[in-house]
C-alpha cells in the first residue's frame, strides 16, 4: 500500500483545517468544526481506518503522524474557543457601557401617609411637654376595653360604641383607652407622675360614609399625679391647640358625658380658616369641635389599683383623621384610605 498517499491526506487536512476554523465565529461553529474533523465519523477517523492494512513498519509513522496531527487540532481549538470567550466578554461589555455623564433615571419616591404625619406632629408636640408614647394591641380583652374604663356589661354607654367582637371577651378595640388602663395597673408612682399618649388604630361597626369610617385612628391622652386639676387639662388643650392651629387659637369647654371621666367636656378650637367670625368651615359658629376631655372618673382610678383620695388625673382623645380633614380642608374621610396617588401625593411637601 502506498503510505505516501494517506500521509499527504493528513497534512492536506491539517492545511484545510486552519481557515475552516477562522471562520467559526461561535461556540456552535466550533463545536460542529470539531465533529467534522475528529469525531468518530470524522475525516480523521477515514485516514486512521487504513492503518489496519499497513505493515507493521508503515504503521508506526502514519500513526505518529496523525497523533501529532490530533494534538494539533486540539491546541487550535482551545485556543480559538478561548479567543471567542474574550470576544463574547468585550462584547457584553460594549454593550452594557454606562455613560456616567448621562442623567439618572428618576424613579418616584414614596412619602409618609397625611395620617402619619398628623400623627407624628401630633406627637412631637406632646413629647415636648413630657409625655411618653405608649402602643398596645389591636386585638384587645373587653375588661380592659370596657370594664376598666367604667363600662361594665350592663352599662347602656356601650351602645355608644358598636364592637367588633370575636368572642364575648375579645374585641377589635374602639378605642385606645385600654392602652391606658394597661399602663395604669403597671405604673410605679412613687417614681413620679403618669404622662401618656396612646396613638393607635381603632375599630367599629359603623357604615363607610365622608366621615364616618369602620377603621380610623385615635391619640388619647393621660396625666396622674397629685393635686391635677381642670385648670391643668384646660391649659394642656390650650397649647396643643395653638401648636397645632396657629397660635392665635382659642379654645373653650363645653359640657358633654363619657362614662369615664367626670366631669366631662367637649372642647372646641375658634376657626383657625374665619378667625371665629363664622365661615363654611365652622358652620357659622366660629368654632370648631376637635376633642373630647374629662377628669378621670375615681372608679377607674380604684380599677386600676390607684388610691383616688391621693391622687387625681385628666384624659383626652382626639381623632387624627378628623384633625387632618380640618386642618387640610378635606371633604371626605375615604380620600385617606382609597390610595389616589393624585390625593396623596399633595401632601409629600410635608416631609421632613
Amino acid at each position: 500500500m502506498d503510505i505516501q498517499k494517506h500521509i499527504d491526506s493528513l497534512k492536506a487536512l491539517g492545511t484545510q483545517f486552519r481557515p475552516e476554523l477562522q471562520e467559526a465565529v461561535d461556540e456552535k461553529a466550533l463545536q460542529a468544526l470539531r465533529v467534522r474533523y475528529m469525531g468518530k465519523k470524522g475525516l480523521l477517523a477515514d485516514v486512521a481506518k487504513v492503518m489496519r492494512d499497513l505493515s507493521a513498519e508503515e504503521r508506526p509513522k502514519l500513526g505518529q503522524l496523525m497523533n501529532e496531527i490530533k494534538e494539533e487540532f486540539e491546541q487550535l481549538l482551545a485556543e480559538h474557543q478561548l479567543k471567542l470567550e474574550e470576544m463574547a466578554i468585550h462584547l457584553k461589555l460594549q454593550r452594557e457601557t454606562l455613560d456616567v455623564t448621562l442623567p439618572g433615571t428618576q424613579r418616584p419616591v414614596g412619602a409618609r401617609h397625611i395620617i402619619t404625619q398628623t400623627m407624628e406632629e401630633i406627637e412631637d408636640l406632646f413629647i415636648g411637654m413630657g409625655y411618653q408614647i405608649v402602643e398596645g394591641p389591636e386585638v384587645e380583652l373587653d375588661h380592659y376595653n370596657f370594664e376598666m374604663m367604667n363600662l361594665p356589661k350592663t352599662h347602656p354607654a356601650r351602645d355608644m360604641q358598636d364592637t367588633f367582637y370575636i368572642d364575648s371577651e375579645v374585641l377589635l378595640r374602639t378605642h385606645t383607652s385600654p392602652v391606658q388602663a394597661r399602663t395604669m395597673e403597671q405604673h410605679d408612682f412613687s417614681k413620679g407622675s403618669l404622662k401618656m399618649i396612646s396613638p393607635g388604630k381603632v375599630f367599629r361597626r359603623d357604615s363607610d360614609d365622608a366621615t364616618h369610617s369602620h377603621q380610623f385612628h385615635q391619640i388619647e391622652g393621660l396625666v396622674i399625679d397629685e393635686c391635677v386639676t381642670m385648670a391643668d387639662l384646660k391649659g394642656t388643650l390650650q397649647q396643643f391647640g395653638q401648636k397645632l392651629f396657629g397660635e392665635e387659637r382659642e379654645i373653650r369647654l363645653r359640657p358633654s358625658y363619657f362614662p369615664f371621666t367626670e366631669p366631662s367636656v367637649e372642647v372646641d378650637v375658634s376657626c383657625f380658616k374665619c378667625g371665629g367670625e363664622g365661615c363654611s368651615v365652622c358652620k357659622q359658629t366660629g368654632w370648631i369641635e376637635i376633642l373630647g376631655a374629662g377628669m378621670v372618673h375615681p372608679n377607674v382610678l380604684e380599677m386600676a389599683g390607684i388610691d383616688s383620695t391621693k391622687y387625681s388625673g385628666f384624659a383626652f382623645g382626639l381623632g387624627p383623621d378628623r384633625v387632618a380633614m380640618l386642618k387640610y380642608n378635606i371633604d371626605d374621610i375615604r380620600h385617606f384610605y382609597q390610595n389616589d396617588l393624585r390625593f396623596l401625593t399633595q401632601f409629600k411637601g410635608g416631609q421632613n
